[in-house]
């Protein structure tokens, strides 16, 4: 079972959170903001904030952006992963991807069933890395937001989390970029 191992140190990471949203503003980006406080709150820095609109190139232009930047080590994105034919979040994140984290998508569906039923076929959840930085989307609800930070992230992105986290391989992510 998983457990959070007390006699390792905290390793806080710096998390950029992209809301992706044709209507919200910062002063009513509740999404956005139940993970800014949630990754503040854990002890991990918000490295960057923005909203884009439903517009795959931008979003994946975005992600690229602080894949690159070396003061970022997550992104995680909220919205556009619906059925919609303005949803293409999850489009965008792939366009992005060198490798899918096949499982986020369905550990989450397996918390959402939990709490909504068999509504959480309609979200398109997913993880990946690139360019030595994990990319995380989430749908644009609240409760979605709560519930993937809660059960999952915060977990994951413990260094203190066993039997293993994302946080202990961070820096291996890039490593085939380092051989010769």
């Amino acid at each position: 079972m998983s457990r959070i191992d007390e006699t390792k140190p905290f390793m806080p990471i710096r998390i950029a959170v992209l809301t992706v949203s044709d209507s919200r503003t910062q002063d009513d980006d509740k999404s956005g903001t139940v993970l800014v406080d949630r990754i503040a709150k854990a002890g991990h820095t918000v490295a960057a904030r923005l909203i884009l609109r439903d517009e795959r190139a931008e979003i994946a232009a975005q992600l690229r952006t602080w894949c690159d930047d070396p003061a970022i080590d997550v992104v995680i994105s909220t919205g556009g992963t619906g059925l919609t034919g303005r949803d293409v979040t999850v489009e965008a994140h792939r366009d992005v991807y060198e490798k899918e984290i096949d499982a986020f998508g369905t550990v989450f569906t397996m918390v959402s069933f939990a709490k909504i039923g068999t509504s959480a076929v309609q979200s398109r959840a997913t993880g990946g890395v690139a360019n030595g930085t994990y990319l995380f989307a989430l749908p644009g609800s609240p409760g979605a937001c709560k519930d993937a930070w809660d059960e999952i992230l915060s977990l994951q992105l413990d260094y203190r989390h066993r039997p293993c986290n994302f946080v202990e391989i961070l820096p291996r992510l890039d490593e085939h970029q380092r051989r010769k």
